[in-house]
């Protein structure tokens, strides 16, 4: 037995929900979008041969289990729609594409589809309004709004906006999720063909498989286990050494050519370390399918930035020494190539970031911080406009009216605004005058806080959605609404009609 309720009052039988046209005084607040798009299409379509000859005047629609009786003149002009398309079939094969069963006795079309979304498209379809609905997720509306061949754009602005919003969030919780899981669950070869026991490569991809594991999946067993502890182990010894090897002593050794016991020690922990590495890092290379994607893997970037400078500093060093030898290089090549040397010693310290790769808090950090570069761009901006205003003015001051000339020109100043909005302060400039004075109190609250950055990213937000609408990007119908900045547009979406 389906329920059978009155919707909308179009009469007072409450047999069937009933909708008609009715006048109304000013018919551009509800007028509905039948555009000449529609009135091409209609004319493709011959609503006259369809196969309703029951009732001519209206069809009855069951969607889950409530029953509606619309008139055949209102699917007439929506005929790209699932109901208007109703209109062209002409045998019960062509209506059965369309919906779920139908009735020939009752000539009553079921379609097991969401009554409560249906309202909303029905009454879109009598007085041209559609909103979201609030019990129902937006995501979930537009796939309402596929089923039945409505366009999303036909939304109100509100409602199209928070639908755009609803959209977003979805596209980057894949996308967050996507990461974590390219974190989380290292690549396998559960995907790839693996061949029977008979094959010839069934031992090869076995082994291969196993050097994954060990080397990408720490949780696999023993063995990648201890890979994983002596690839620790071995990051942390590398750091120990670059801090022993800045030693004062160690230093001045470097600096006179002499190398003491010590330094040959460190020299060889240096070495082993980096052996580990390069054998670590040939093993992910050799396990992995795609080569190009491994190089390009910022972890994996990090590793050859890492490992580089020590076989490019035995190659200098072997260079220097022998150029040296035979043809006695004055001071000057000398230093450079000592600039040189410090310099890729330097660059041991990204050792220290492959601990990246056996911890997910510190791979979190990194996802948060690539997918947070708007927002560090946008507080940069704000620091440079600042500095560039807060320099000058305090410059002009103290030039004028300080007692003591600390403020010797702009770009001086620059290091005096910045310390001084980042609140670090260490006291080598400092305003004297009054005026100077007054600017370093308000340079120092002039950096964003937290509500203010909060208030202009939803007020950001919303001038893009009004630059897409004035780019084109929006309906027509939506570009008026664009334009005014009312606090409901700001704070959220206008609630759906509740039937």
């Amino acid at each position: 037995m389906y329920q059978e309720v009155a919707f909308l009052a179009g009469s007072t039988e409450h047999q069937f929900t009933s909708f008609h046209f009715k006048p109304v005084e000013n018919p551009k607040e509800v007028s509905a979008k039948k555009g000449l798009f529609y009135k091409r299409a209609q004319l493709l379509l011959q609503p006259q041969h369809r196969l309703a000859v029951g009732d001519e005047r209206a069809a009855i629609i069951n969607v889950g289990g409530i029953k509606f009786r619309i008139p055949w003149s209102t699917l007439e002009e929506f005929p790209l729609t699932r109901l208007g398309k109703l209109c062209s079939c002409s045998s019960e094969q062509e209506i059965m594409d369309l919906c779920d069963d139908y009735d020939h006795s009752r000539h009553e079309y079921f379609f097991d589809r969401s009554p409560s979304a249906f309202r909303t498209i029905v009454t879109f379809l009598a007085a041209g309004k559609l909103r979201l609905l609030r019990e129902m997720c937006a995501l979930s509306f537009q796939e309402e709004l596929l089923y039945w061949g409505v366009e999303e754009d036909n939304l109100d602005w509100c409602c199209l906006r928070k639908l755009r919003l609803r959209q977003e969030e979805y596209k980057e919780l894949q996308r967050l999720e996507e990461e974590e899981a390219e974190l989380t669950s290292p690549p396998s070869c559960e995907d790839a063909h693996v061949p029977g026991p008979g094959s010839e490569d069934s031992h090869s991809t076995t082994c291969m498989k196993r050097l994954r594991d060990m080397v990408e999946n720490p949780h696999s067993g023993l063995p990648g286990k201890i890979f994983a502890c002596l690839s620790v182990i071995f990051v942390a010894i590398t750091a120990v050494t670059l801090c022993v090897s800045t030693m004062p002593d160690l230093r001045a050794e470097e600096e006179r050519g002499e190398c003491s016991q010590k330094c040959h020690n460190i020299f060889v922990l240096e070495t082993v370390c980096v052996g580990w590495f390069s054998l670590e890092f040939m093993l992910r290379f050799i396990q992995t399918e795609s080569k190009c994607k491994f190089l390009r893997t910022p972890l994996n970037v990090i590793d050859v930035v890492a490992i580089l400078p020590y076989y490019v500093t035995l190659i200098v060093d072997s260079i220097s020494v022998g150029d040296g030898r035979k043809s006695g290089s004055g001071n000057n090549y000398l230093e450079k190539v000592g600039l040189v040397l410090r310099v890729l010693r330097a660059l041991r310290i990204f050792y220290v970031m492959r601990l990246a790769r056996h911890s997910l808090g510190l791979q979190t950090l990194g996802l948060t911080v690539r997918r947070c570069t708007r927002e560090f761009g946008l507080l940069l901006l704000f620091l440079c406009v600042a500095m560039a205003l807060f320099a000058p003015l305090v410059f002009l001051a103290e030039s004028e009216l300080g007692a003591k000339q600390e403020f010797t020109s702009i770009p001086g100043s620059y290091w005096w605004a910045v310390i001084s909005m980042t609140t670090v302060g260490y006291g080598d400039m400092v305003p004297r005058s009054i005026p100077g004075q007054v600017l370093r109190g308000v340079a120092g609250g002039a950096e964003p806080s937290v509500e203010a950055q909060d208030g202009f990213a939803r007020f950001d937000q919303v001038s893009e959605q009004r630059g897409l609408a004035r780019d084109g990007r929006l309906p027509r119908g939506h570009r008026a609404l664009s334009g005014s900045g009312t606090e409901e547009e700001v704070n959220g979406c206008s609630e759906g009609s509740r039937t």
